[in-house]
């Protein structure tokens, strides 16, 4: 014991801080995190894909986790006032998004879910930045290629040749800003593709998206979201698979046939005398040999513990993934409608934070702002001012997938109440659902004008969309409906004419 837990054991103070018995076994490192991914970062992304390969629990909340942070997709709503110019530029990004992934494999919003995906199984993600030529016959030439995080070695430390410090694949200059990463040219455990195998290229860091949730301070790469749960998800599966063995073992012998004992125990039996398995059938009488006996097998059930266990297993891992027990799970029959609403209040907090600090802020916004530039190089839109307003026109509001509630009607009904007192606004309440209130009024406008032209109307009698009824005049009786259709019916004098 040094100098400093000695004057601590004095002291007292904090029981975190003590080494006395209840605590003597717990030595935490004080290395920081850098140092620890840099030792096992490698091995716990290595574990957390395996698991996602072969376990149940991890595969469904590795998409979980992805269906909720993206959905369909998080889109941008620029705010440009001119109305002209936004709707081209939206139909312009719409276009393009089917023509983002370099490999042709989905569109962006595609891309943002397998981003997703990797940053829960490996703790970060790189996009790299393609620009193409103008002939390559894109709406915008711009592709993103998307790298997963063993492209960037954690080995890969030291002074590159301009005497700039790279830490763990990323170059830094003298005031610590990342100027390039230093990536594998080929994926180093893809056996199928061995050309180039172990040579780093250097890719400047403007051409690179660098998708990380840091949990510490400082922190360079990333850890996966399954690291605190990789123990237990492990032991679990292994624990389950040597209970389905018991009893499949158990189940295979339905009797055991008791014979007795031989004269001389010590001699080998005949093959005649060795004992037999007998196949049974429904209704079959067998014939026993005198002194013969049988006994039917009753394999041990599983406990009562065994349900329990696994349940409060699967909760600890449910809080160390940051995902409810029923989507991990799959189980729903222990929730009732109170705290399942509860469970996905706070879940969707969390995946709220994490869309706009990290999958908008990281890799929507990079990606708009390089789309936008080269958009508006290559002529495929047209700004004027952009080079002077450019952050104005940039800007855009990034709508998530909206939710899913399990009461749709109650809530519905909840923000109509809101909207009435003025407690939110349409846009608003438009905008939480993942959609442009401009857009979707444009719709509403056109629906009604088609349905007068073909004399329809499917709005409920009192709905708001019907419009505001005229207030009769102190003293005079309103009209009926007879009396309105025949006022509409009657010719109208303009100004001029009266």
């Amino acid at each position: 014991m040094n100098w400093r837990q000695r004057l601590g054991a004095f002291i007292g103070g904090f029981d975190a801080g003590q080494h006395h018995r209840r605590l003597r076994g717990f030595q935490a490192t004080r290395a920081h995190v850098n140092a620890l991914i840099a030792a096992s970062g490698p091995d716990i992304t290595a574990r957390a894909r395996w698991l996602v390969r072969n376990n149940g629990y991890a595969v469904n909340a590795v998409e979980s986790w992805a269906a909720n942070t993206v959905g369909d997709g998080i889109k941008p709503i620029s705010k440009i006032a001119d109305a002209p110019r936004k709707e081209k530029l939206q139909r312009l990004w719409l276009a393009w998004t089917d023509e983002a992934d370099a490999e042709g494999l989905t569109d962006f919003y595609g891309l943002q879910r397998r981003a997703a995906r990797e940053v829960f199984l490996a703790g970060e993600v790189f996009v790299r930045i393609r620009p193409r030529r103008v002939e390559d016959g894109l709406t915008v030439p711009l592709q993103l290629q998307m790298l997963p995080s063993e492209m960037l070695p954690l080995h890969e430390t030291g002074v590159a040749r301009n005497g700039n410090a790279i830490r763990q694949g990323i170059e830094f200059d003298r005031i610590g800003r990342r100027v390039a990463y230093h990536f594998f040219r080929r994926h180093p455990g893809d056996s199928t593709d061995p050309g180039l195998s172990g040579e780093i290229v250097r890719v400047p860091a403007s051409e690179v998206i660098h998708v990380i949730d840091p949990v510490e301070g400082g922190q360079l790469r990333g850890v996966s979201k399954l690291a605190p749960a990789i123990v237990k998800l492990f032991l679990l599966d292994q624990y389950d698979d040597a209970e389905l063995d018991r009893k499949k073992v158990a189940a295979m012998y339905a009797m055991f046939v008791t014979s007795p004992a031989p004269e001389n125990p010590l001699a080998p039996l005949d093959d005649e005398e060795m004992p037999a398995g007998v196949e049974i059938s429904p209704g079959q009488i067998v014939r026993l040999d005198a002194g013969e006996d049988v006994t039917v097998g009753q394999p041990a059930d599983s406990g009562a513990t065994y349900e329990p266990f696994q349940y409060r297993t699967l909760l600890q891992i449910s809080a160390a993934l940051g995902i409810p027990y029923p989507y991990l799970a799959n189980d729903m029959v222990k929730g009732n409608f109170s705290n399942s609403r509860l469970a996905l209040i706070e879940f969707r907090r969390r995946v709220s934070a994490w869309q706009h600090s990290v999958m908008v802020y990281q890799l929507c916004r990079p990606v708009y702002a390089r789309w936008l530039d080269l958009a508006v190089l290559s002529g495929a839109l047209s700004l004027p001012g952009y080079e002077t307003e450019r952050p104005r026109m940039l800007a855009a509001n990034w709508l998530p997938t909206k939710w899913d509630w399990v009461d749709p009607l109650k809530d519905a009904n909840a923000e109509i109440a809101q909207i009435e007192a003025g407690l939110k606004s349409r846009t608003q309440a438009i905008a939480e659902r993942g959609y442009d209130a401009e857009q979707v009024d444009r719709e509403i406008a056109a629906e009604r004008e088609r349905e007068r032209a073909l004399g329809l109307d499917f709005r409920r009698p009192g709905s708001p969309a019907q419009g505001v009824q005229a207030v009769p005049a102190e003293g005079e009786q309103p009209e009926t409906e007879d009396e309105a259709d025949d006022a509409e019916d009657r010719p109208r004098l303009d100004e001029d004419q009266a």
